[in-house]
């Protein structure tokens, strides 16, 4: 496996794929990374030379913030948002939806599984 931005990437994968694994690169990126190192095609990590290894690895830390520089910024961002008071802030304090999604329903992925509530439900059931 190589090894770029302190991170394994896998060898049997085509490029762009594998560049992918780094956090903060996405496939618009992993394209450019290959763009400007000289790779031609896409082809396997394992195809690759040390020499075209080593210039993906020079243009990804030249050139882009990834990895643990990125996770420190963007949590820097949120402690920020939390430390001002923001309603952002506010939301990401309570782990809510931040961008103004709904609530009332959904939004599990952020409030977790579900709790019963009594009196919830249908209301004035007949027979």
């Amino acid at each position: 496996m190589a090894r770029i931005a302190g991170i394994d990437i896998p060898d049997d994968k085509r490029l762009d794929f594998s560049l992918r694994r780094i956090h903060g690169i996405g496939p618009v990126i992993a394209q450019r990374v290959a763009v400007k190192a000289g790779v031609e095609g896409n082809p396997r990590v394992r195809d690759l030379s040390e020499e075209e290894l080593n210039r993906i690895r020079e243009t990804i830390d030249r050139e882009y913030k990834v990895e643990g520089d990125l996770r420190r910024e963007v949590n820097g961002n949120i402690r920020r948002l939390i430390d001002i008071g923001t309603y952002r802030g506010l939301r990401h304090r309570r782990g809510l939806p931040v961008r103004g999604q709904r609530t009332r329903t959904n939004a599990r992925t952020k409030r977790g599984s579900r709790r019963t509530v009594a009196g919830r439900g249908r209301v004035g059931t007949r027979k």
